[in-house]
């Protein structure tokens, strides 16, 4: 990743320099339209490098990418906006500009303060380059006494810089890291031997900094910095914005649920002011701010902020700055254009650029600054009712494995906006007066539909449906009511659809009988919900319904957020969402019957081993697709297991080992041809079919063998998967089928496996999905001596390998 990034630092600051050289000619070399698209492309592609580069990487690199490539994008939209008119005022580029790049450059010496302090000085000067440019561009716009050459030179030395970087990362590359160019090396080896580890969640400090960039534009309103806030400073707000919402979904693939959801949290203020200064471009005056909805967010944010605080005080403490900015925009008719939210966004400038420096350097030293957390726990631990879900299992779900955390907590909050959005009043000829859009359409929509895929991929499947299935609805619905797409002939074509939705809705109560009462309430209420949005499209709504309805459903969805919050972080003290309604009976009946044990941790296997000495049936992962195991000590399990399949007869189940010396006393009944090719073949997925003997016996697999194989062949394999042969190392030699009924297709998630075969397998060891989705390759040997060999199944070893 980061040879695909080197070129881009030179790329972006060769296009400045060669704007600001040519800025004072008639007709520049670069026009503003053509810069800014160049640099809207080159801000993703940063931003994906910095992404790529920052799992288990102890550099500043990250970071770096990671805050400049909003910049980019926000300084490209605006030149975007210049090149086409829409800033026509002679002092309009100049308040468009400054806030963000007043907030890079400090970004940039802060970056390049930590840089020489962690022991990166070529990045540290690149980012002090960088920051030299945009400081000299600030001032270009400021006073008229510094000319465009000085910030060109300024972009030029940078670009001098990241060549300088780029040949350095491509000889790195071209000689498999035997040599480097002088602080190209990233710190690796450093890193490495002075035992820096990049701790916890490394995407904090990146969207912090997004807050910085967002409350700039209304630090700079509020000192006098500009004049005025207009459509010029939303590609600010909205490139925050939208960044953040992808620091979201990076925070959940680093497990920190909490911050997640206060990434999520923020994007939704980031793009509701970015609203509400574009909405003056078509309605004079200035959108109101739904007074519910910032009551209910302030709400929501002190209460995250209270269970944030036990894992991270300083971090909870810094969430409680959001609660006054909320409460300061409720008490404000004017919104941000008030002093009083501008007061509070200068706290927020200062305090969100203060954290994100402790945990840009919590990150890299070895002794670090102390954030509280240490005095929590001790204090945490003289309770008994109050323990912290720590470890890396704490988000893991019932079924073992998942990349994300639970990002439920961000759904139900976006529910509870989204229905509190609802019973603001507005006035009925001017629906986008109200910033209702952002509360219904991104919380409420977007959002929810980001909730709705980590969900899906930590194996909910009916969460994520309904989540999906609501976020069309708001979205649908918030575009068409609200934004005024709903005309007084198009009423029966809304009511159609809502009828449909309905629909599936009910599909979704009638299945959430069968999770929990907390979730039968939430599916109910939301039905309640959709009913208004049917009355009011056919003209029929009573009054006060939608009041009702959308208050039961947003307090129903504060009471599932409650619960969520308290289940991902405390152990023990959690908030009851009830029974399933109507309790099940077979697959999926509960959650202790087969327990469902992540394969990454070795007291998983051991339990998994322990099951199957005690003569238990186990589906695991292997190199191929998911089995179902059996002991060969336990006569009665491998009967269980045959019984369980339905066995075909010309399906036999097969013999698996962990390594050849276990069959080291019985090599003399195998010919050196067969001996030297099970050693040339395994370990791999190719299983051999060999001639039955006594070498079965060696194996101490008594009974069992009549149950393995036919009577004149078994085949045998080592599995290329190391969690496999160390269960059978701690196991012995076992008896595998595929673990699904006979005829059925391959299983290739554990998800699988329990829904496939219910309580007949009695433990489940969880590593996500296959690696591969497509069996072992199945060669007959038993006539190998002859020289012929025969495939009784081609799978993903190919003929010509074998």
């Amino acid at each position: 990743s980061s040879l695909c990034l080197s070129p881009l630092f030179p790329t972006g600051s060769l296009l400045l320099a060669v704007h600001f050289y040519s800025s004072p000619r008639a007709a520049p070399l670069i026009p503003s339209t053509a810069l800014g698209v160049l640099l809207l492309l080159l801000s993703p592609l940063l931003a994906y490098a910095g992404i790529r580069r920052s799992p288990g990487s102890s550099s500043l690199l990250a970071p770096l990418c990671l805050a400049l490539s909003p910049f980019w994008g926000g300084y490209g939209a605006i030149l975007v906006l210049a090149g086409r008119g829409a800033l026509p005022a002679p002092g309009d580029a100049r308040d468009a500009l400054v806030p963000g790049l007043a907030t890079v450059t400090l970004t940039l010496l802060l970056l390049a303060l930590l840089g020489f302090l962690s022991g990166e000085p070529f990045l540290a000067l690149l980012a002090a380059a960088m920051a030299l440019a945009s400081g000299h561009e600030v001032a270009l716009h400021c006073s008229s006494s510094l000319g465009p050459s000085a910030v060109a030179c300024g972009h030029l030395f940078v670009c001098l810089l990241g060549g300088y970087f780029a040949l350095g990362r491509i000889l790195y590359f071209l000689t498999k890291g035997r040599f480097a160019l002088p602080g190209t090396d990233l710190a690796e080896k450093k890193a490495q031997e002075q035992g820096w580890a990049s701790a916890g969640n490394p995407f904090v400090a990146p969207g912090l900094l997004l807050n910085v960039l967002s409350a700039s534009v209304l630090c700079c309103r509020l000192l006098g910095v500009t004049h005025r806030l207009f459509l010029g400073h939303v590609p600010w707000l909205w490139a925050a914005g939208t960044f953040q919402v992808g620091i979201c979904v990076l925070s959940y693939r680093a497990m920190d649920a909490l911050m997640a959801t206060a990434f999520g949290f923020t994007s939704i203020l980031k793009f509701a002011g970015g609203y509400s200064l574009l909405y003056p471009t078509w309605q004079p005056g200035e959108p109101a701010f739904p007074t519910p909805v910032l009551v209910v967010f302030s709400i929501l944010f002190a209460v995250l902020a209270l269970f944030l605080s036990l894992q991270s005080p300083v971090d909870g403490l810094y969430l409680l700055l959001f609660v006054a900015y909320c409460v300061a925009l409720a008490c404000s008719p004017k919104g941000i254009f008030a002093a009083g939210p501008q007061g509070v966004a200068v706290a927020i400038f200062v305090a969100s650029a203060s954290v994100a420096l402790i945990h840009l350097y919590n990150m890299r030293a070895k002794a670090k600054i102390p954030t509280g957390k240490g005095a929590v726990r001790a204090l945490l631990a003289r309770s008994s009712l109050l323990r912290l879900r720590e470890g890396p299992g704490r988000h893991c779900p019932y079924l073992g494995y998942s990349k994300y955390a639970d990002a439920e907590i961000l759904t139900y909050a976006c529910s509870v906006l989204a229905a509190f959005a609802l019973t603001a009043t507005g006035d009925p000829q001017a629906p986008l007066a109200t910033v209702v859009i952002p509360w219904v359409v991104v919380a409420g929509g977007i959002l929810k539909l980001l909730g709705g895929s980590v969900a899906f991929a930590r194996g909910k499947t009916l969460e994520s449906s309904a989540f999906i299935l609501y976020a069309v609805m708001w979205i649908i619905w918030g575009l068409a009511r609200f934004a005024g797409l709903q005309g007084t002939a198009r009423s029966f074509h809304a009511a159609l659809g809502i009828v449909a939705f309905m629909l599936f809705n009910s599909f979704v109560v009638f299945c959430s009988l069968f999770l929990s009462t907390a979730w039968f309430f939430y599916s109910l209420t939301f039905t309640l919900v959709a009913g208004s949005f049917l009355l009011d499209a056919i003209r029929a709504l009573p009054a006060g319904y939608d009041l009702a309805a959308s208050l039961s459903f947003g307090l129903v969805s504060f009471y599932c957020f409650l619960a969520a919050l308290a289940s991902s972080t405390l152990e023990g003290l959690c908030l009851p969402v009830g029974k399933p309604v109507v309790q099940l009976g077979g697959v999926g009946a509960g959650a202790t019957k087969c327990p469902h044990l992540p394969a990454r941790k070795a007291s998983s296997v051991k339990r998994i081993a322990d099951i199957l000495r005690n003569g238990g049936t186990c589906g695991i992962p292997t190199d191929t697709v998911y089995v179902l195991v059996a002991a060969c000590s336990r006569p009665d399990a491998v009967e269980k297991a045959h019984r369980s399949k339905r066995q075909a007869q010309d399906r036999p189940m097969s013999l698996w080992i962990s390594s050849l010396k276990q069959l080291e006393p019985a090599k003399h009944l195998f010919t050196p041809l067969l001996w030297d090719f099970m050693e040339a073949a395994w370990p791999s997925p190719i299983s051999l079919v060999i001639p039955r003997g006594e070498w079965v016996d060696f194996l101490g697999m008594k009974d069992s063998a009549k149950y393995v194989g036919t009577p004149q062949s078994v085949a045998i394999r080592i599995p290329d998967c190391s969690v496999t042969t160390h269960l059978i190392d701690q196991v012995g030699p076992i008896v595998v089928t595929s673990a699904n009924p006979t005829g059925e297709a391959d299983t290739t998630h554990h998800n699988q496996v329990y829904a496939k075969l219910g309580d007949k397998v009695d433990a489940v060891l969880c590593g996500g999905p296959s690696p591969e989705n497509i069996a072992s390759t199945v060669v007959d040997c038993t006539k190998i001596d002859s020289g012929n060999i025969g495939f009784f199944r081609v799978g993903i070893i190919p003929k010509s390998q074998v």
